[in-house]
């Protein structure tokens, strides 16, 4: 009896984690954004980035990252958020998208936190971001802010493999 009481709360245990969402969170443009933390590779702190003859407008260049030649993108052109210089606090997001490697750039990183998927918000025409909401999944109400969720997919335009 006491195994099938263990299995049960670890098949518990499971089901709740499944209903629990990791975010990487980080703030742009004074609004805070949340990114799923399974297409994050690593963050950095920002780099000399090497500019890229007749790349498109909001790539700034790439970096070489152990060996590795990374576009990075300006997030707030894409966005059409305001511009800012970026500084020391200022990162670099690496992120994995369907084997594509892409370095994001964000003013600050904030922190990493579980969400219960029930609490996003998949209405978000109700917010007040200036963000189109054709590049947000949702938003995420907690008690001191939003958290925009980015559809990184649709943000670099990029087809999601089918994963039947």
């Amino acid at each position: 009896m006491e195994e099938i009481v263990k299995t049960s709360s670890l098949i518990n245990q499971e089901a709740e984690k499944s209903e629990m969402l990791q975010l990487v969170t980080f703030e742009l443009a004074g609004e805070f954004f949340g990114i799923d933390i399974l297409k994050v590779q690593e963050i950095t702190p920002m780099t000399k980035i090497t500019r890229v003859p007749n790349a498109p407008h909001y790539v700034e260049g790439v970096i070489n990252l152990r060996g590795k030649v990374i576009p990075v993108v300006d997030l707030r052109k894409i966005l059409q958020l305001d511009f800012k210089e970026y500084d020391a606090s200022s990162r670099i997001i690496v992120l994995q998208l369907d084997g594509k490697i892409i370095g994001i750039l964000v003013d600050r990183m904030n922190e990493v936190i579980w969400v219960n998927k029930n609490m996003i918000e998949t209405n978000p025409t109700q917010s007040d971001s200036k963000i189109s909401d054709n590049y947000i999944i949702g938003i995420v109400n907690l008690e001191d802010k939003l958290i925009i969720l980015l559809d990184l997919y649709k943000v670099f335009n990029i087809q999601e493999e089918q994963k039947h």
